[in-house]
């Protein structure tokens, strides 16, 4: 799931647009407090790594703003999955130094996995930042904050086999007191030839069971019911007891956390179809709040373009196992991520990927044309080999049919009913909520009784789009 985001607001993913609210009230924030703003790019992983910066920010007097000119620093935290996050990225930090001419005193960070993979090129070449701060540095901000106010630019992006901020309790930004994001581990074993996250996360560590749980209760208690449990893979999520010398799988992991409340609602993402078992299948079965919905991202139909994108399994393993996903739980809803235009792929391996798409029956797809990243194996060994207006015209026939799919779904919904939780006011009226099921659909419906956000109801689909459904609330 890939968006921009900055402090006060958030765009690009339909449909989960929103205005938020820090978690911080006036009165809280001391007379003699700093300011910072902060925009976050790419997935939810930055996202909640941002907030964890927050919480290190305000052990150190900075509060966030709205206001980018009110600000003592100014941070950016990025992506390099696709070049064009990239671009977007140099794009604001050319507004940010405009900000920083007229009040020299501010200073300019570059935050995540940018950060990491171009290391001093924005220091010394382009001198458009004062810091420089990857993934697994984000305690050693105040430090470099300090040295920055003296004139002199700064650097840590050095990567870690241990760390996870397990004891930070991250500052909700941009929330809508309903849903939040919980990370449990960081960095990725695997090797996709495409990706560039393994360079600039790291290897894969887990986060202990003790503090997730502690985090789940906490939002728990402060209104929150629904969490997403987050990692680049978290299907390999294993974590030891150094006491007990018990080892918690991710299918025991959602469990545990299942258990904090029959109320809190839990999602996970991203799967590796390698990695997710029948145990975590079984776990979504048989414990109603851990949400029908799996992330299972395909990238292409083809078993010949898989192999070159080392994605560890082909055409025919991909579709069992979407078939022993649709044998336990009948109504799961899949989603996916597809790349159109890798390395020569050719016109039978895109039509392998639309069939694969409908075979799926995706509820939703992540959709992108190829991006060659530096340093990545396909960058070292594949001719990135697909014209662009080959990759553009595949994307709109793979967007085409993902939106055939998704019509065709959600107007199989008309006439049932759905536990919904509500998130907040439509983006088109405040005369009507927003929320979504079990499965990961958007349900708006008009304002009835005395139902506020947070709430569950229960909603009858009477209407439907590809984007959305609508619904009406009803006594069951």
């Amino acid at each position: 799931m890939h968006k921009k985001q900055a402090f006060g607001f958030q765009d690009h993913i339909p449909d989960e647009s929103k205005q938020g609210e820090v978690l911080v009230a006036e009165k809280e924030i001391p007379s003699d407090s700093k300011q910072f703003y902060v925009e976050s790019y790419g997935c939810a992983m930055n996202f909640s790594d941002t907030e964890v910066v927050a919480s290190i920010l305000k052990e150190e007097n900075y509060f966030p703003t709205k206001e980018m000119s009110n600000a003592d620093l100014i941070l950016i935290n990025t992506c390099s999955i696709r070049e064009k996050a990239e671009q977007n990225v140099r794009q604001r930090l050319t507004v940010f130094n405009q900000i920083k001419k007229e009040k020299p005193a501010t200073l300019i960070g570059v935050l995540g996995c940018m950060a990491e993979r171009l290391k001093t090129k924005f220091l010394d070449e382009e001198k458009l930042v004062d810091i420089v701060v990857g993934p697994d540095a984000y305690r050693d901000l105040p430090k470099l904050i300090d040295t920055a106010k003296g004139g002199e630019r700064t650097i840590n992006v050095l990567l870690s086999r241990e760390e996870t901020y397990a004891d930070i309790s991250p500052v909700r930004l941009d929330s809508n007191g309903v849903t939040s994001f919980i990370s449990i581990m960081r960095g990725c074993d695997n090797m996709c030839s495409f990706c560039v996250v393994p360079f600039t996360r790291g290897r894969e560590r887990s986060r202990d069971v003790f503090s997730i749980l502690a985090e789940a209760e906490d939002l728990y208690k402060k209104g929150y019911r629904e969490v997403t449990l987050l990692g680049q893979n978290v299907d390999s999520y294993k974590w030891e007891n150094p006491e007990s010398k018990q080892v918690v799988s991710f299918a025991e992991l959602l469990v545990l956390v299942s258990k904090v409340h029959p109320d809190l609602r839990i999602r996970f993402s991203t799967s590796h179809p390698k990695d997710i078992t029948d145990e975590v299948m079984y776990a979504i079965r048989d414990h109603e709040n851990i949400c029908n919905y799996i992330h299972l991202p395909v990238q292409s139909g083809s078993s010949r373009v898989l192999k070159l994108m080392n994605r560890t399994y082909d055409r025919p393993w991909y579709k069992q196992k979407i078939d022993r996903i649709r044998e336990i739980i009948p109504e799961c809803s899949i989603s996916s991520d597809v790349i159109a235009g890798f390395c020569t792929e050719t016109e039978e391996d895109h039509q392998e990927t639309l069939s694969m798409m409908e075979y799926a029956n995706y509820c939703l797809s992540y959709m992108f044309y190829y991006s060659e990243r530096p340093g990545t194996l396909a960058e070292r060994k594949y001719e990135d080999d697909i014209p662009l207006v080959v990759k553009k015209r595949r994307l709109s026939e793979i967007v085409a049919k993902q939106k055939e799919i998704s019509h065709a779904n959600n107007l199989s919904t008309v006439g049932k009913t759905y536990r919904v939780l509500i998130e907040g006011d439509s983006k088109k009226s405040d005369k009507d909520f927003k929320g979504r099921n079990s499965g990961f659909l958007l349900i708006v419906f008009p304002k009835t009784g005395k139902h506020k956000v947070g709430d569950y109801v229960n909603v009858e689909i009477t209407s439907a789009t590809s984007n959305t459904m609508l619904g009406k609330i009803v006594q069951l």
